[in-house]
C-alpha cells in the first residue's frame, strides 16, 4: 500500500469513526416499550388532528431550553411527513397556557383549538445527557394513549424527536415511519477538481444526512470520484464506487465501526453500482471483467463472483426485489436502453419497459411492487413508476427540470430523487402518489440518493 492510500485509508477510517459515534450518540438505549391504551381518532371522515407544543424544560441551562423547542418542531414536521394527521399549526398554540407538568395539562382550552391528540413532555438535563418523558394524550378523553421515557445523549436531540414519532406511527397506525432512517448521496459541494488526470473533473464525495435533509456530512473525504452509494439493509455500512485507485472499484464503508473495505481488490476490472441483496449477504454489480459490461453477483466479502447477464451489449445499474429472486437492470440490448428483470441465476429474463431511453431502476419494498425509474422526456428525465405485476406506469415528475436516480424509502410510501429543476442539482422526496415535494439539499450539484432501510 502507498503512503498516499494509506493516508486516504486512515482518513476515511476517522470520519467513519465520527459518523459513528455521532449515530451512537443519538442512538437511545434499551428501555421500557412504550404503553399503548387508547387509539386516537378524528371527526368521522376527518384525519386526527394533532398538536406538538415545544416540552417543558426542567432544568434552566441553555441546552435544555434549545432542546425542547428542537423536540417540538421536529416532532411536529416528522408527524406531518406522512400526512396522516391533520397537524395544527404551532403559531396557534400561543392562547393556550403553557403546561409546567405533565399533571397540569389545560385539555378544555386545547379541545377548543379542535385537536383530538395532543403531544406533550418534559425534558431535563442530568450530566451530558436529556432525561425526556412524553405522552400522547386524547384530548376528549383526557387519557394518554402513549407514553415513554427516554434517556439520551445530549447532543442531537432531533433523534429524540424522530424515535418518539416513528413510535406514535407503529402504535397508533401500525405505519412504519422514517424519521430515523438516512440518505446517502453524492456531492461536489466542495468545488475542488481532480488533479493528475487530463480532463479537469470535480471532485464528488459521498455524504450522508437525515431522511428531511438535516445534519448532512460527509462520510468519504480522499478528493477523488465516489459515486453510487447504496446503504446495507442493516443501514450499518454504505457501499459505493470509488476511483481513489485510479480505476473504479468498489468500497464498502463500515459506519459504526469505523473501517473500510475493497472486496474485489481490483487492479484491472473495472466494477460499478454495488446493489446489496435483501438479506445484506450479497452485493450484484456491473463489471467489464469480461470484457463487455454485465450484472454479476459476489458474496458481501468479494468470494462467489458469479455472472448474472451475458449480452455484446451493456447490462448496468441492478437493483434487487424485495424477495432476493430477481434483479432489474438496465441494458440497451434492444437498440435504446430499456428495463429488464431477470432471477438471479440467470434465467427467465423479460422486458419490462418499452419507452426511448429508461434507467436507473429502483425496486420498492414489500408490499409494494413496484420499479421507479428515470425515463427521457423532452430534454431531460422524468421518474416513472411501473407496477411488476400489471404494467401500469404513473408518472410522478412531469419536465421540471431533468429528474432522475429515484430511490424508495423503507416503507414504500416515498421516493427521494435529484433534479435541476432549480438550476443545480438537488435532492427532493416525493410521495408515491407523486405529492408533497420536498427540496433536501441547497449547496453545490448533489445526486445518486439512496435511502436506508
Amino acid at each position: 500500500m502507498t503512503r498516499t492510500t494509506s493516508r486516504l485509508v486512515l482518513v476515511l477510517a476517522a470520519v467513519s469513526a465520527a459518523l459513528a459515534i455521532a449515530v451512537h450518540a443519538a442512538r437511545l438505549p434499551e428501555q421500557q416499550p412504550p404503553a399503548v391504551s387508547l387509539t386516537i381518532t378524528g371527526e368521522p371522515g376527518s384525519l386526527p388532528r394533532y398538536a406538538v407544543p415545544d416540552f417543558i424544560a426542567l432544568s434552566s441551562d441553555a441546552d435544555t431550553l434549545d432542546a425542547v423547542k428542537t423536540i417540538g418542531q421536529a416532532l411536529w414536521d416528522d408527524l406531518s411527513f406522512e400526512r396522516e394527521f391533520d397537524m395544527i399549526p404551532r403559531d396557534t398554540y400561543a392562547s393556550i397556557p403553557a403546561a409546567r407538568s405533565l399533571a397540569g395539562i389545560p385539555f378544555d382550552r386545547w379541545r377548543e383549538l379542535g385537536a383530538d391528540a395532543l403531544l406533550v413532555g418534559t425534558v431535563e438535563k442530568r450530566g451530558d445527557a436529556f432525561r425526556v418523558e412524553v405522552r400522547l394524550f386524547g384530548v376528549k378523553q383526557k387519557q394518554a394513549a402513549y407514553s415513554r421515557e427516554l434517556t439520551a445523549a445530549a447532543t442531537n436531540p432531533r433523534f429524540v424527536a424522530h424515535t418518539i414519532a416513528d413510535e406514535i406511527f407503529q402504535t397508533q397506525l401500525a405505519l412504519r415511519g422514517v424519521a430515523r432512517t438516512k440518505i446517502a448521496f453524492v456531492s461536489d459541494r466542495e468545488g475542488l477538481r481532480l488533479t493528475g488526470t487530463v480532463e479537469s473533473r470535480v471532485v464528488k464525495e459521498v455524504y450522508i444526512c437525515d431522511y428531511d435533509g438535516a445534519n448532512q456530512r460527509p462520510l468519504t473525504t480522499n478528493r477523488t470520484l465516489n459515486i453510487n452509494p447504496t446503504w446495507s439493509p442493516d443501514a450499518r455500512s454504505i457501499a459505493y464506487t470509488s476511483y481513489r485507485r485510479g480505476i473504479p472499484d468498489i468500497f464498502i464503508s463500515n459506519i459504526y465501526q469505523g473501517t473500510m473495505e475493497n472486496p474485489l481488490r481490483s487492479r484491472v476490472e473495472e466494477n460499478f453500482l454495488p446493489a446489496w441483496s435483501p438479506d445484506g449477504t450479497r452485493i450484484a454489480f456491473q463489471s467489464n471483467r469480461d470484457g463487455n459490461a454485465e450484472i454479476y453477483v459476489m458474496n458481501r466479502d468479494g468470494s462467489g463472483i458469479r455472472r448474472v447477464t451475458s449480452h455484446p451489449m451493456s447490462d448496468t445499474t441492478p437493483t434487487w426485489s424485495p424477495s432476493g429472486n430477481q434483479i432489474a437492470f438496465t441494458s440497451d440490448r434492444s437498440g435504446s436502453p430499456q428495463i429488464y428483470v431477470v432471477d438471479v441465476d440467470g434465467l427467465n429474463l423479460r422486458l419490462l419497459t418499452r419507452e426511448s431511453y429508461c434507467d436507473r431502476a429502483t425496486w420498492s419494498p414489500a408490499p409494494y411492487n413496484e420499479i421507479a425509474y428515470a425515463a427521457r422526456s423532452g430534454n431531460g428525465f422524468d421518474v416513472i413508476v411501473l407496477d411488476v405485476g400489471t404494467r401500469e406506469r404513473r408518472q410522478l415528475t412531469f419536465g421540471e427540470g431533468s429528474n432522475e436516480s429515484p430511490a424508495y424509502a423503507a416503507n414504500g410510501r416515498h421516493i427521494a430523487f435529484s433534479s435541476t429543476r432549480g438550476g443545480k442539482r438537488q435532492l427532493y422526496t416525493i410521495e408515491r402518489t407523486g405529492k408533497d415535494v420536498r427540496l433536501l439539499t441547497r449547496i453545490g450539484n448533489n445526486q445518486m440518493p439512496d435511502w436506508s432501510k
